[in-house]
């Protein structure tokens, strides 16, 4: 699948290569500045932003470039664009999911998923629904079906939509990225059980924030405890061969993230474009 492969995120872990992101804010001109950007992909921020699905439709409108499309011959967007959705895991929210997948995202990541129940919602919420004994039935998928805008994004008709819209790595076909954030001690403790238990989860992404929070060292990135902590999550990520991911990257920690097995980086898109290059320069491409 990796020759035709429409997420640039997934498409670059088949390839043996770490991905490069950045959060993007939900409004058109930031979305047109994106998709020229040296990115993977992009991740419109919904969680500590306003949750404006119209909004967001009309980013990813902006960020079809028919020039790019033309040249390149596939369907398959320059830079992949995901949405952290508001809801926390334990809300079990399922609407916010259902909605940014049917504007035409190509991945949901939840944030604060601390249980292995919450992380199956996750997964759920994110999946048509399949006759029971139907292969990769579980977890039974829960997403309504309304794939008009989202097929039309892709640029494919709807049953070629339906064949593409499930989850990666459960589906090895599959274009949607399903990704939970780590940011608590409850978390850590039940990390293993969640991705042994969960098929379906593709990126644990760390919330430093939250997780220095909770432990006592606000935005102290370099305590002991807390890059103890993250050691802990990468451990448990490798063990399961789930991609792991870090929000703050920059030119200082990047070397060691490559060299501890992040495979998906984030960096502020201030000061970004440097910080993947010299990420890719390290990663030898």
């Amino acid at each position: 699948m990796t020759d035709n492969r429409l997420n640039g995120v997934i498409r670059a872990w088949e390839q043996g290569k770490p991905a490069f992101a950045a959060f993007s804010k939900v409004d058109k001109l930031t979305a047109q500045e994106m998709t020229d950007a040296p990115y993977d992909g992009i991740v419109f921020e919904m969680e500590h932003n306003p949750y404006d699905v119209g909004g967001l439709g009309d980013a990813l409108q902006y960020m079809l470039n028919r020039k790019m499309i033309a040249e390149s011959g596939s369907v398959a967007p320059s830079v992949t664009p995901l949405a952290r959705i508001p809801a926390n895991g334990a809300e079990m929210n399922q609407f916010q999911a259902k909605q940014v997948l049917d504007r035409g995202v190509y991945g949901v990541i939840t944030p604060h998923v601390s249980t292995v129940e919450q992380a199956w919602n996750a997964v759920a919420s994110c999946r048509y629904a399949k006759p029971k004994g139907a292969a990769l039935y579980e977890p039974k998928g829960i997403r309504g079906d309304g794939p008009a805008t989202a097929a039309r994004y892709w640029g494919l008709s709807q049953p070629d939509y339906y064949a593409k819209a499930d989850v990666w790595p459960l589906a090895p076909h599959g274009e949607l990225l399903v990704g939970m954030m780590c940011e608590s001690p409850e978390a850590i403790d039940n990390l293993d059980d969640i991705l042994s238990d969960v098929p379906g989860i593709g990126l644990v992404l760390i919330g430093e924030g939250d997780l220095s929070q909770a432990l006592g060292y606000p935005r102290q990135y370099e305590h002991p405890e807390v890059l103890d902590a993250m050691r802990r999550i990468v451990e448990t990520c490798h063990k399961h061969k789930v991609a792991v991911g870090n929000p703050h990257t920059n030119a200082k920690n990047v070397e060691r993230l490559l060299g501890e097995g992040y495979k998906f980086l984030m960096s502020a898109p201030s000061r970004s474009y440097g910080v993947v290059g010299q990420g890719r320069e390290l990663a030898g491409y």
